[in-house]
């Protein structure tokens, strides 16, 4: 068994999902390897382009929704206008009619785009822990990781990444906040040791690297011939994946304008926040992008509205903030998602202001009510078709009930019911209840002439 699986997601639904997201990830990573440019910030990139291409179809369908709903929501309007206020159940009742009505002529769902979101939300949740976790989807940093990890644990079994002495405060405390938040498996006697110590590693910036290096001697250390960390005058191999046209994806933007303030850079640390900056200004352009949303009410107040323009606003800013904590990969994640999307919603919508023929589509949508309406016609059809077979069997069996009956009391006719009253109590008959002139009303009117007869 594969020991690295221990570290992927296992969240349900998402820990699928990112099972066949990771097997695309190592797929372009093994390629560019193989035409010696291993690079995780190129393959995020590649990444986020192929599963974006990939979710086309449902994009276009979300973009058709929106574009339709701009079109049909005066018209849905109109209708709430004309029945504000009107509670009782005939108003409901219509305006519920006339508004299927309308979205039918459209050719759209209540449910709107609802369906497409749920599609995709467990994919880019997927997308996410395959990024966050890139030793464990992609195989050969997960292998170079894994000659890292195993030399730790045979030394002393983890136990200074649990409690590094010796170091400053601020690095000591870097390590023991990674190994809380990324680290569980460490401290779980029946867990994979080595698993975790690779997610630590993993999530270590440069400078906390350097420590746990020096203390476990890890400098020397080789995958295939090739130098896994870097010293004086070689670039190992994780520095390699990482660095992308000079930022060290590993590393935060936020650690990496501390220590160039640290330094003096004052340069560096104003180039630290470029990806941030391009997250924020990318996610701005692709929410100015988006269709907008049709108001509810005449006077241009709109719950849905107000929500969408008020996201519109946070995400940026929130994308900003995340980027500059949070690795430097997950920030080109952000800002490749971005600039994809809003290459699709620029190239979606010219496709759809030419194709999408609003008159036609109402054409094709009256002919497919008219078929819906006939094949639920045809289904009444059938229905009182089958009632009306039970209704002659019944009769059916009416008849033979009087037959027998007069065959048994010489062709007396069959008595009359008498009508009950509230004081009146239930004869001894078959059955207690029993529907007005069903086959067992019958039965019971017998069951009682009989009764008498026989007093008489």
């Amino acid at each position: 068994m594969n020991t690295v699986l221990l570290t992927k997601s296992n969240t349900f639904l998402i820990g699928w999902v990112a099972e066949i997201l990771g097997y695309i990830m190592d797929g372009i990573f093994t390629v560019l390897d193989f035409i010696r440019i291993p690079n995780i910030g190129l393959s995020i990139i590649l990444f986020t382009i192929v599963v974006n291409m990939l979710m086309l179809p449902l994009t276009m369908k979300q973009q058709k929704f929106s574009k339709l709903s701009a079109r049909m929501n005066p018209e849905i309007n109109a209708i709430r206008d004309k029945y504000k206020n009107k509670k009782d159940n005939d108003s409901v009742m219509a305006m519920n009619n006339e508004t299927r009505a309308v979205y039918a002529k459209y050719g759209v769902s209540p449910s709107g785009s609802c369906v497409q979101l749920l599609i995709q939300m467990p994919i880019l949740f997927a997308l996410y822990q395959v990024i966050y976790k890139i030793p464990a989807y992609v195989t050969k940093v997960g292998n170079v990781f894994r000659v890292l990890a195993e030399k730790i644990v045979s030394t002393d079994n983890a136990a200074f990444l649990t409690n590094p002495t010796g170091l400053n405060e601020k690095t000591a405390e870097s390590i023991l906040n990674t190994v809380k938040m990324y680290g569980g498996q460490i401290t779980k006697a029946d867990g994979n040791i080595t698993n975790g110590v690779i997610d630590v590693l993993n999530k270590l910036s440069t400078t906390d690297m350097n420590a746990v290096s020096a203390h476990y001697g890890l400098a020397d250390l080789r995958y295939n011939g090739e130098l896994i960390l870097s010293s004086e005058g070689a670039t190992g191999l994780i520095n390699t994946y990482n660095s992308f046209l000079g930022i060290n994806t590993g590393n935060s933007p936020s650690f990496m304008m501390n220590e160039a303030i640290e330094a003096g850079a004052w340069l560096l640390a104003a180039a630290a926040l470029i990806i941030p900056v391009l997250s924020a200004l990318t996610q701005w352009i692709n929410t100015k992008l988006m269709p907008s949303v049709a108001n509810d009410n005449k006077d241009g107040t709109s719950s849905m509205g107000s929500s969408m323009k008020m996201m519109n606003t946070i995400m940026p800013i929130m994308s900003a903030f995340f980027c500059f904590t949070l690795p430097a990969g997950m920030g080109l994640y952000w800002i490749a998602g971005s600039v994809i999307r809003s290459i699709q919603q620029i190239v979606i919508n010219k496709y759809l202001d030419k194709k999408l023929n609003l008159d036609e589509i109402i054409e094709k949508n009256k002919v497919k009510s008219a078929k819906t309406a006939e094949k639920i016609n045809q289904r009444q059809t059938k229905y009182n078709q089958y009632a009306a077979v039970n209704a002659k069997r019944l009769e059916a069996q009416k008849q033979q009930m009087k037959e027998k009956y007069k065959a048994q009391n010489a062709g007396k006719p069959l008595p009359e019911l008498k009508k009950k009253t509230k004081e009146s109590k239930p004869q001894n008959t078959v059955a207690t209840s029993s529907k007005p002139r069903s086959l067992l009303d019958r039965a019971n009117m017998v069951k009682d002439y009989n009764e008498r007869n026989t007093k008489k």
